[in-house]
């Protein structure tokens, strides 16, 4: 009767399909936890924490375009995104003077950058990039520049305004020769 009871116990009992515990499973188990385990504390040893980041708001106003940029023939009007990011990232407007000088302007160059993205605003410029060659970008064209490729400037119309994205805020601009 002890038996009986035990069996009917057992019966009663809602089947549980066993999962297949194999030696394949645990070793994929054991290699997503090392995987994951090492991304953790590699991570957090590299970086270091970043200031929180501001706001920042930019109206237009005439006064805030400078010539206190990288280049003599361009004003520029910083948008306060490199003092909000600490540093992370730098955004302006360039408006490049015109009439095109191309002795001037047409100096092949490149920056020491992480991530670089120019917008064009308003009228048009002609460029040149290593292994793209010329590209004649016009209102609403945009394009970006991997880090260090070879680019120059080679003409614009003379109401050229470009939106220029830049990581990070301070870089080096290295000039070659032709």
């Amino acid at each position: 009767m002890a038996r009986q009871k035990a069996t009917s116990r057992a019966a009663a009992r809602p089947a549980v399909k066993k999962k297949w515990t194999g030696l394949r499973s645990a070793a994929k188990s054991s290699a997503r936890k090392a995987i994951k385990s090492k991304g953790r504390g590699a991570s957090s040893a590299k970086t270091k924490a970043r200031p929180k980041q501001r706001i920042a708001i930019s109206h237009h106003r005439e006064e805030d375009f400078k010539t206190d940029g990288l280049r003599a023939y361009a004003k520029y009007r910083d948008l306060g995104i490199k003092d909000a990011t600490h540093g992370l990232a730098q955004a302006h407007v360039i408006r490049l003077q015109g009439p095109c000088n191309p002795q001037e302007v047409s100096k092949l160059h490149y920056h020491d950058v992480e991530f670089q993205m120019v917008y064009v605003l308003k009228g048009w410029v002609r460029t040149y990039m290593d292994g793209q060659g010329e590209m004649l970008m016009k209102e609403g064209g945009c394009w970006t520049q991997p880090p260090k490729i070879r680019h120059m400037i080679l003409d614009y119309s003379d109401d050229v305004e470009l939106l220029e994205i830049i990581l990070p805020a301070d870089f080096k601009t290295v000039e070659l020769s032709a």
